[in-house]
Parts: structure tokens; C-alpha cells; sequence
């Protein structure tokens, strides 16, 4: 279940409104980032891990900038560079990147951590810390969907459009990790202000 389009107009319309008046880096970089939709977050993860050639997942301050610029986002020169530094805690130069993407999400209580980690061991269902088409069948029907009653397109199909929800639009692979996952929600959740609500949401959606 992708977000609502009221809540991704919520988000985007909060974050910018918020932009103009927060002087935390760490906050301004989340919010240009949810700016963009509940993906924002989760776009800017995978532009960033595309970027860790060596796989040692740390960033080095080229590296932090260039995914930025590569991402879209709208930050002068000096506002990357204060989020480097206040993300790079040792000051070795380099920010671990698993940390960067925990300090980036938007704060999420317990239990809205708990029902989105409720609703990946849903899907992923073969326990392989992702999700892909195979992991769709008999959890996510595509035989509702327009596209498939008319014939025009197969199940695979329909499952992969269901996965460029959560996956990059620029260029998707079709599978969805824990991490872009948890991502994904975290945006929905800035968008949600009650804890019931968002508990809700989420068991209707994936019938918890």
C-alpha cells in the first residue's frame, strides 16, 4: 500500500513549510527529502548506496555532496557541508552510511516500528530480507487490478507496478529491501500525527 495522495500532499506541503524556519542541517536535509514524497528518504538511500562502489558503506564528503546534487536537492553548498559534519560524528571524514539513514528518518515511536517490521515478514515471505514478485503471490492479488481484467497487462506485471511504489521510479529493479521499506514508511509515517491511525492504516492495508 502505497502513501494516500492527500498524505503525500500533506508531507510535501508540511516539509516545505517547515524548511523556511528550521536551522538544524540534519532537519533540513530530512525535510527536502520528504519534500519530495513519502520516497524522498528512500531515494536518497539508493542514490547513495548506487554511489558505494567498494561496498565498505561509508561516504566520504565528495561522495555525501555528489549524491545530493545527484538526488535534486535543492541545498547550497554550505548547508551540505553542515549536514556532513554534523553527521560525521568522529570526524574521520567519512559518515557510516547505515547510521546516516537511521539519524535521517523521522522520528517513528516503538510501535509504528513495530507494524511496519510486522508488515515485511508479511510480504517477504521466503525470508530473504526482501521482496520480490515470487514473494507477491497469494499475499497481494493482481487479479482486481484494471489492467489485468482487460488483458492488457500479466501478473508479473501488475506485481512489478505494485513494487515501483516503494522501489526508484528512475530506475527500479523490482525488488524491495527491509531497508527501502522501513524507508518508504518512514515518510508515510511524518505524515501521519497519531500513533492508532497509522497502526491502522497499516493493518487494513496489508490485513495484519
Amino acid at each position: 500500500m502505497a502513501a494516500t495522495k492527500r498524505h503525500e500532499e500533506d508531507l510535501k506541503r508540511n516539509s516545505k513549510r517547515q524548511e523556511a524556519v528550521t536551522n538544524d542541517p540534519i532537519e533540513l536535509l530530512r525535510l527536502k527529502c520528504l519534500s519530495r514524497g513519502a520516497c524522498g528518504i528512500k531515494g536518497l538511500g539508493r542514490a547513495f548506496r548506487i554511489m558505494d562502489d567498494d561496498g565498505n558503506r561509508k561516504l566520504d564528503y565528495n561522495e555525501f555532496k555528489k549524491g545530493c546534487y545527484d538526488y535534486g536537492l535543492s541545498l547550497e553548498d554550505y548547508e551540505i557541508r553542515n549536514a556532513f559534519k554534523k553527521f560525521d560524528l568522529d570526524e574521520n571524514g567519512t559518515i557510516d552510511f547505515d547510521e546516516f539513514l537511521l539519524s535521517l528518518r523521522p522520528p517513528m515511536s516503538k510501535a509504528r516500528r513495530n507494524i511496519i517490521m510486522l508488515a515485511f515478514r508479511k510480504l517477504d515471505k521466503d525470508g530473504s530480507g526482501s521482496i520480490t514478485t515470487d514473494d507477491l503471490k497469494g499475499v497481494y492479488s493482481a487479479r482486481c487490478h484494471p489492467k489485468y481484467m482487460n488483458g492488457e497487462w500479466t501478473e508479473v506485471q501488475v506485481f512489478r507496478e505494485f513494487l515501483k511504489s516503494f522501489d526508484s521510479p528512475e530506475n527500479p529493479d523490482y525488488i524491495v529491501t527491509q531497508e527501502e521499506f522501513i524507508n518508504y514508511y518512514s515518510g508515510v509515517s511524518a505524515s501521519i500525527d497519531s500513533d492508532a491511525y497509522f497502526d491502522l492504516m497499516m493493518r487494513n492495508a496489508w490485513k495484519l
